[in-house]
């Protein structure tokens, strides 16, 4: 299930580095709760609607996100919270929620990013090691993380599951993000480029939700 939310315009410029913030208010939303010291099964979006003005973001006629999740006690959560304080930041709070329930998928593989893609490990020596769209690991890799989210949530595995990267899609990139906790700046680069799923309808339907790669839970990988 999706919902989509439309805000207030802002009452001062956004900085580019808005994500963490985001995951701020939705902490908040939630308030106490065993969501985020599980694996996330949610995903949530960027801004849109914003226009760049001087190395920020404006959104003078509001902004537009949403939050997908599996779990639906998860965004009945999250709308109690944004009734009870619809603020988010630099004047902007909450004007507008409206509920999506799943698509069929039946016939769909391709999905457009609404958020960059995040593919990490861990290396023997403590390193994180990222991968790209380009690189012969990643598709395994976010199948692998897909099907961990799976056993997390219940659903039988899916041996007709594959994820790649659209490789002739013109405008892929490699771009960094920077997430700050407690005020430390984190920088990871991330993969711009669609995603062609295969598996059961169930399956892609779950992706929809969830997203893709890691640190869903902090604004990144979802699915149009």
């Amino acid at each position: 299930m999706r919902i989509n939310i439309k805000t207030t315009p802002n009452n001062s410029p956004v900085s580019m580095d808005y994500q963490y913030l985001m995951t701020g208010a939705l902490h908040k939303w939630l308030g106490q709760n065993d969501y985020h010291d599980n694996l996330s099964l949610y995903s949530f979006s960027g801004l849109s609607g914003g226009k760049m003005q001087k190395g920020k973001l404006d959104f003078k006629n509001g902004a537009s996100f949403f939050i997908s999740s599996w779990n639906t006690n998860l965004l009945k959560d999250l709308i109690s919270g944004m009734n009870k304080d619809p603020y988010m930041f630099f004047g902007m709070e909450v004007e507008q929620v409206w509920i999506d329930d799943n698509p069929d998928l039946s016939n769909k593989d391709y999905f457009y990013l609404a958020s960059p893609v995040y593919i990490q490990r861990i290396e023997e020596n403590g390193n994180k090691k990222f991968f790209y769209y380009n690189d012969k690991e990643s598709p395994a890799l976010m199948v692998e993380t897909l099907k961990t989210k799976m056993k997390e949530a219940g659903l039988p595995d899916d041996d007709s599951l594959s994820i790649e990267f659209d490789q002739s899609f013109i405008k892929k990139k490699i771009k960094m993000v920077t997430y700050k906790h407690k005020d430390k700046p984190f920088h990871m680069k991330v993969n711009w480029c669609p995603v062609i799923i295969k598996g059961r309808p169930e399956t892609k339907v779950f992706a929809w939700n969830v997203g893709i790669g890691n640190s869903t839970g902090i604004g990144l990988g979802a699915l149009k």
